[in-house]
């Protein structure tokens, strides 16, 4: 097994709250959505609730803001789901349902392998990369790092 694996996390802020009929198609499509990630080549893990999911996840007062955090072996792997995928298709559409967001809505930082990052881990790489820009502690698609060489997990 690989030392280091890939953790991403992205929120949005929904133009609705869930129930709305604005946003009752991202919700629709959650489930399948869920699904091809789970059954992506290189998946390891995402967040989830008992509904299987993260939509019921509040860690800020926002109540509409959503946030997925995921594991994935490689970058390959989650630029794969992410842009090749049906995952693409559907979050062209993403406008219709979310606030532009003001900042970073998206960070990738490597993990050691087995790890699961928790919600306030996640935001904190965001607002590491939205604060100080890219760096090997948080990153986007475009400023990819390589995995950590020989060093410790601490």
């Amino acid at each position: 097994m690989a030392d280091w694996q890939l953790a991403q996390i992205n929120i949005g802020t929904m133009v609705a709250p869930k129930g709305d009929p604005r946003v009752a198609e991202f919700y629709a499509a959650l489930d399948a959505i869920n699904a091809i990630a789970d059954a992506s080549p290189g998946f390891v893990w995402r967040l989830q609730d008992e509904a299987g999911n993260a939509t019921d996840i509040k860690p800020t007062p926002d109540p509409n803001l959503l946030v997925n955090i995921s594991v994935w072996a490689d970058l390959e792997s989650l630029s794969a789901f992410v842009y090749r995928s049906s995952h693409a298709g559907i979050m062209r559409q993403r406008r219709q349902w979310f606030v532009p967001f003001q900042g970073a809505f998206q960070a990738l930082w490597w993990v050691p392998a087995g790890h699961r990052p928790d919600v306030m881990e996640g935001l904190a790489r965001l607002w590491l990369l939205d604060r100080y820009g890219p760096s090997p502690q948080a990153f986007g698609f475009k400023t990819a790092v390589a995995p950590p060489e020989g060093a410790s997990h601490g």
